[in-house]
């Protein structure tokens, strides 16, 4: 059996599976925590580069920096992400319009 015929099987035998997964309902939360927990993550490593250069307590200092961000971003990306979705919408123009 080749790697292709092996894959396209194991595709045909879980295409009747469902994944688990939270309700739609929740997805404003999950894009919140992902992209704060990303974004903060990022911004972490490099302003902790820039103000204390990458020593040896480094990554414990981002992992400090983190801990303390993270919340705040959280709370962030849920009270701005409403303006965001409504500045995307006016930004971008109808399927119509172009």
């Amino acid at each position: 059996m080749t790697t292709t015929t092996r894959r396209q099987g194991t595709a045909s035998r879980d295409a009747g599976k469902r994944r688990a997964g939270l309700p739609r309902r929740f997805a404003p939360v999950v894009f919140a925590i992902y992209m704060s927990a990303l974004m903060t993550l990022l911004m972490s490593l490099v302003i902790t580069a820039v103000t204390g250069g990458m020593g040896p307590d480094y990554l414990a200092t981002v992992a400090r920096a983190y801990v303390r961000a993270m919340p705040v971003a959280f709370a962030g990306v849920l009270i701005v992400r409403p303006l965001v979705v409504r500045l995307v919408a006016w930004t971008i123009a109808e399927a119509r319009e172009r």
